[in-house]
């Protein structure tokens, strides 16, 4: 049988679930320095002092230029496209016919008829696909993230984030920064270059994305670094990078709702056999062999407020129907430390080990799904575990339903996978155990929850 395509790769394995538990991709990758200082320094940089987040490798650009750019978007993202103009930006999401998440990106429109969206490969692939295949009058350039790339980077892309952020930006500009609404564009001068931004930010700090051609990478990044000298500003590495969602309350990683229903088998068939979606891993607790136990709505990741039905897009139908429908709550997990110990004392001895947790992310899967339980009952789940050194402890995002949502509530999770594990390379053999774990609000910054959009 030849395997062309992810429907050819499915139907060869027999269930997408085994073919994504199974895989060999481990968790997603930054390709930049693992530190520049150290990492619990630079965790507590955006809190006390000013980071400098390096995203001009990890993630792929798709540009899309054309007379029906916007028509384009209408019919695919689940946002309202009414505002659509120059200068600003969107979080855009996109679902299946369904309303299960795709993914989500951030859109920058760089003009009336062209934008960038921003973000990993399972975006520009779904939007790709309609482009080729639908009757768009448009033209798309890819720039594919550094691990996809033969070639160079098209353009740089920083971000600037913490109290003192803004005092850094003010001193390379030579003068206050105006008109910066949240998700909105302009300009700022560094070094005699005028630089494009966004305010937005990872850590839901304070700060500024900025970027620009690739040729003036070296420039931007050493007189941004040069800036902040003596305000605090650390340069992050990737172990840093892979703990800030957390924080700022964004869910990474759900699994793109794309591996069943015959109305998405074109897609399916459009993807090559070694895509980014047909080559992603499942880990976790969390296990069933139906795919779509695993897929998420807007509404569980709480983009509710980001669905507009003001226009029709693919998976309209279904979100009118789930929006009057129970849905799990986005909150943080705060471990408990012993239980924690209890996992890294496990290593030291001769009895039965429970999974190795890395510092500072634990994320050996593309898409992590673990279980959370309550009074011996599913609950809910938990996604992509961290340490962050700004709470002193573990912390992970979660779904859960509306009775365990309140924070104060008492849960617990499942950390391991059943039966030792998977036949993933990054899973070594182990034994589950259960970590208790205290519901807080997401996100479990205040900066991020109450003043980020101020």
């Amino acid at each position: 049988m030849t395997v062309d395509t992810l429907e050819d790769k499915i139907n060869a394995i027999g269930n997408p679930v085994d073919m994504l538990r199974n895989a060999n991709a481990g968790p997603y990758q930054f390709p930049i320095k693992a530190e520049f200082t150290n990492w619990r320094d630079e965790q507590e940089a955006w809190r006390n002092g000013a980071v400098l987040f390096d995203q001009s490798y990890h993630m792929t650009d798709h540009y899309i230029e054309g007379p029906d750019v916007k028509r384009l978007l209408e019919d695919l993202a689940i946002n309202s496209m009414a505002n659509f103009r120059k200068d600003i930006a969107k979080q855009v999401v996109f679902c299946n016919h369904d309303g299960f998440v795709i993914g989500d990106a951030i859109m920058f429109i760089l003009d009336d008829t062209k934008v960038n969206i921003v973000n990993k490969p399972i975006n520009r692939d779904w939007v790709q696909y309609h482009i080729e295949t639908g009757d768009y009058d448009v033209e798309a350039v890819t720039d594919m993230r550094a691990l996809d790339n033969n070639g160079r980077r098209m353009g740089y892309r920083f971000e600037v984030q913490g109290p003192n952020a803004n005092a850094i930006l003010e001193n390379l500009n030579g003068g206050p920064l105006e008109g910066f609404k949240f998700f909105g564009m302009g300009t700022i001068n560094i070094d005699g270059v005028q630089v494009r931004a966004l305010r937005h930010g990872m850590a839901g700090a304070v700060g500024l994305e900025l970027f620009g051609p690739f040729d003036d990478y070296d420039r931007i990044r050493n007189a941004i670094m040069e800036a902040g000298q003596d305000m605090g500003l650390l340069a992050a590495g990737s172990k840093t990078y892979s703990t800030v969602a957390h924080e700022s309350g964004w869910f990474p990683s759900p699994l793109p709702a794309i591996y069943s229903g015959e109305k998405m088998k074109g897609f399916r068939e459009w993807l090559a056999a070694d895509s980014f979606m047909a080559g992603l891993s499942l880990g976790g607790s969390l296990v069933s062999s139906n795919v779509e136990d695993y897929y998420l709505s807007p509404y569980d990741l709480g983009y509710g407020h980001i669905v507009k039905f003001d226009h029709d897009f693919v998976g309209r139908a279904a979100l009118e129907v789930k929006q009057d429908q129970p849905h799990r709550h986005k909150r943080t997990l705060r471990w408990f430390k012993d239980d924690v110990v209890n996992v890294f004392a496990s290593q030291l001895g001769e009895a039965e080990r429970f999974k190795f947790m890395d510092m500072p992310a634990s994320h050996y899967a593309t898409c992590p799904y673990d279980l959370v339980s309550a009074g011996g009952m599913p609950v809910g789940i938990s996604h992509y575990p961290v340490y962050t050194s700004n709470v002193r402890g573990w912390i992970s995002l979660a779904l859960l339903d509306e009775n365990v949502a309140e924070p104060g509530t008492n849960v617990s999770l499942t950390w391991g996978e059943p039966d030792g594990g998977s036949a993933k390379p990054t899973v070594e053999r182990h034994v589950q155990t259960e970590i208790a774990c205290v519901v807080e609000p997401c996100p479990i910054s205040v900066t991020a929850r109450e003043q980020y959009k101020k």
